[in-house]
């Protein structure tokens, strides 16, 4: 039931979709990353390109690229791609009471769209699975539209990565990557209108205060970030009439 058409109409589909937004920022912006560190490592554009497309998990790509530009023998590529997703054997064993009614052939489709982040937000939503067809039906359809945008946001941020590396100079190298990364973490972490206050001023008083010796710039910027968001938490408390 997974792929069947009447589930991208269903109410639930357009729900798993609104649930995977708030963090699809911060997937692109690891995407756009991983599309980066591809060609820098040397990989070609048509390799990465294939990559991006076929092989959707980014924990286990990061591992592989630099064996791969190293010419570590394929066999330490696959060992250590398994073990980096290990993790995915228990989502799959947890996903069996959920899936089984489902023909083999989604149930495999399923699994390789399926990230960790769908998985708890799968979870969260359905505790436990559904036994009557129409609930069935509803979770599969929330499963297919959570997947769906993760799996876009994803292989479309990649692809960018992988074709504006080329205009990234080369001694940049793969540490604007890492900056790239902490982008995507910073951007997922920020689900509430705190933490979106908390990031910006942070960021904002960071590089205001670059010219600070010994990088207390990041210091400074940590404190007022801290001190902004209290100041807003006892305010929201004294307007709603709480004790400061």
């Amino acid at each position: 039931m997974f792929f069947l058409p009447a589930n991208y109409r269903h109410p639930a589909f357009k729900q798993g979709m609104r649930d995977i937004a708030p963090v699809a920022p911060g997937i692109a912006a690891w995407g756009l990353m991983t599309g980066v560190a591809m060609v820098k490592s040397g990989m070609s554009i048509p390799c990465a390109v294939l990559m991006t497309l076929t092989v959707f998990a980014g924990s286990s790509q990061l591992a592989a690229i630099p064996l791969l530009a190293s010419g570590t023998p394929m066999w330490v590529i696959l060992a250590t791609g398994f073990c980096v997703n290990l993790r995915f054997i228990v989502f799959s064993a947890h996903f069996k009471a959920y899936m089984m009614s489902s023909p083999r052939w989604q149930r495999m489709i399923a699994g390789y769209l399926s990230a960790d982040i769908t998985y708890v937000q799968f979870t969260q939503r359905y505790p436990t699975p559904y036994l009557d067809a129409e609930g069935h039906r509803e979770q599969m359809a929330y499963l297919a539209g959570n997947n769906s945008l993760n799996w876009a946001g994803w292989v479309l941020a990649g692809l960018l990565g992988v074709f504006l590396a080329s205009f990234i100079p080369t001694e940049w190298g793969l540490g604007f990557a890492g900056v790239l990364a902490l982008v995507g973490v910073t951007c997922s972490l920020m689900s509430s209108r705190m933490r979106v206050i908390s990031a910006v001023t942070s960021a904002t008083v960071a590089i205001a205060t670059y010219a600070l010796p010994l990088k207390l710039n990041i210091v400074l910027s940590i404190a007022c970030a801290v001190c902004m968001c209290v100041m807003i938490e006892q305010m929201s408390k004294h307007q709603q009439g709480e004790p400061l």
